[in-house]
């Protein structure tokens, strides 16, 4: 029984798994061809509070969930090209909601708990809104 429910949980994971960009100038390709806004996860190589935010909450079903409406990417802070690329930041892990011709709809800085980091997406969807709008 422990097999079949262990084979169930991998298999769950697997499938609502996001699929991570690893090449910045891509992601935004790919943002446009698709019409999608771009997340941008900042960590750095030794990071806790990085490696936290992968597995606590963005491998949370909910959270996939609603990512899948964005192209996401992973940048390491040690990567100088890939950084020379996006705004200053301050800390890592940092996470830029932006639109795919580079214009940063919100950034969020720091370890975010399921509840937290959902109520972030809720805020870039309604700026989202009114950047249609216009």
């Amino acid at each position: 029984m422990q097999k079949i429910l262990g084979l169930l949980l991998l298999f769950s994971s697997l499938l609502f798994s996001l699929e991570w960009v690893k090449d910045l100038n891509r992601a935004f390709d790919l943002a446009k061809k698709e019409h999608k806004s771009v997340m941008v996860m900042v960590e750095g190589e030794h990071c806790r509070w990085c490696k936290k935010m992968k597995h606590r909450t963005l491998s949370d079903e909910g959270v996939e969930k609603r990512l899948e409406k964005f192209v996401v990417v992973k940048v390491m802070r040690e990567d100088s090209i890939a950084m020379s690329l996006l705004p200053q930041i301050n800390g890592v892990p940092t996470i830029f909601f932006m639109t795919s011709d580079k214009e940063v709809i919100q950034t969020v800085v720091g370890y975010f708990d399921v509840m937290d980091f959902t109520s972030y997406i809720n805020d870039v969807e309604n700026k989202m809104k009114t950047l249609l709008v216009r």
